[in-house]
């Protein structure tokens, strides 16, 4: 891992703890995994002002392609929940392949459970799209 933990924005921490709460409520298997997961690496990232945030590191509104140890690729833009949709590529956070991604940089490789087993991916890209989410318009 490039900066030893996850980098997360303030805002976007406070956002993204305002899901996990949430997340006791999640029915499928997967999903309460990810998110179980994701909430144990936060436990652990940098929290930093937007200025200080890298630009090599995803985060709500990045362009991100990945690959898989398998031989998929996959590029999509991680937002909201309520800004998702899977046939734009725009993956919410709310789902394995999101929770999965948040807060690593480029070059980095993660190992996470799916709904298919578990994947082996490298973070091959990453753009920041400079759109900055409003945290109090989301839930």
């Amino acid at each position: 891992m490039k900066y030893n933990n996850l980098i997360i924005e303030k805002k976007e921490y406070m956002l993204l703890k305002r899901l996990m709460n949430l997340s006791e409520f999640y029915k499928d298997r997967t999903l309460a995994y990810s998110m179980k997961k994701l909430m144990g690496e936060l436990e652990y990232a940098q929290i930093v002002d937007d200025l200080k945030m890298p630009k090599d590191v995803i985060r709500f509104n990045t362009k991100i392609t990945i690959d898989s140890e398998n031989g998929w690729q996959s590029t999509f833009t991680l937002v909201t929940p309520n800004e998702s949709d899977v046939k734009n590529s725009k993956i919410s956070i709310l789902t394995p392949m999101g929770s999965a991604v948040i807060g690593y940089a480029k070059g980095d490789t993660i190992i996470w459970e799916f709904p298919s087993g578990e994947q082996r991916l490298t973070i091959k890209e990453v753009e920041q799209k400079h759109r900055h989410v409003n945290i109090d318009s989301v839930l």
